[in-house]
């Protein structure tokens, strides 16, 4: 595992737990937005977390916290990770995955082999527009159209969410992805915010009004949808 941030405490990351959050570096993706640059593209002098160190703080910390997030980059790009979770879950963690669902095999045998307790997959863009913003060329979608429907079967507790982007998602756009995503059990969300590690920071956020407006848009299709990120 190539482990590059640690958030010792945090009430934010898995829903309604208080939770430590290990940052994996490596993402397949490289999408413009994204504001975790050092994590997808990791600089040649980067410090790693050794596997010790991580579980030195889980097991100082195991009697208040109620779990792990293992966000990224991209987590399931590491062979190891179910051999990493396995021994979170040894110390009676609940483990939440945040994941890109290109790896459906992945996620499919975590979750079948009770590693997983709630996953969080993003859904970058309506079908038609998913290449362009995860700038890829020639992706196959097949790998996210197997994620989202295995999530659908309600085997874990999970969300999806959307970053959304003045520039990138339009009313049309929003109601691909509820098409696509109908009968979801909950889906948010999150404006797009600036920070010092986006990747190319050409981007803007909808106004508060038009984000509510996608959210009442989409309910026909996902009733538990939600705005994140709103101040």
């Amino acid at each position: 595992m190539l482990i590059l941030g640690l958030q010792k405490t945090t009430l934010l990351d898995y829903p309604g737990k208080v939770a430590s959050t290990i940052f994996t570096g490596g993402c397949n993706f490289k999408c413009p937005y994204c504001h975790n640059r050092d994590l997808v593209m990791p600089p040649a002098d980067v410090l790693a977390y050794s596997k010790d160190e991580i579980f030195d703080h889980l097991n100082k910390k195991k009697k208040i916290l109620d779990g792990v997030c293992i966000t990224g980059g991209e987590p399931t790009l590491h062979k190891d990770l179910p051999d990493f979770i396995s021994e979170i879950k040894d110390l009676g963690l609940l483990v939440k995955l945040d994941t890109n669902g290109t790896n459906p095999q992945m996620l499919k045998s975590l979750v079948n082999d009770g590693l997983l307790d709630y996953v969080a997959m993003d859904i970058k863009h309506s079908k038609a527009k998913y290449n362009s913003i995860a700038n890829m060329i020639k992706f196959d979608l097949s790998a996210i159209e197997e994620s989202v429907s295995f999530l659908k079967e309600n085997s874990v507790e999970y969300e999806f969410r959307t970053t959304i982007m003045k520039e990138c998602h339009t009313e049309d756009d929003i109601i691909e992805i509820g098409k696509w995503i109908s009968g979801a059990y909950a889906y948010y969300l999150q404006s797009y915010r600036e920070s010092e590690q986006v990747i190319n920071p050409i981007f803007s956020p909808h106004s508060p009004e038009t984000l509510k407006h996608f959210v009442e848009i989409l309910k026909p299709f996902v009733p538990n949808t939600f705005l994140r990120g709103i101040d």
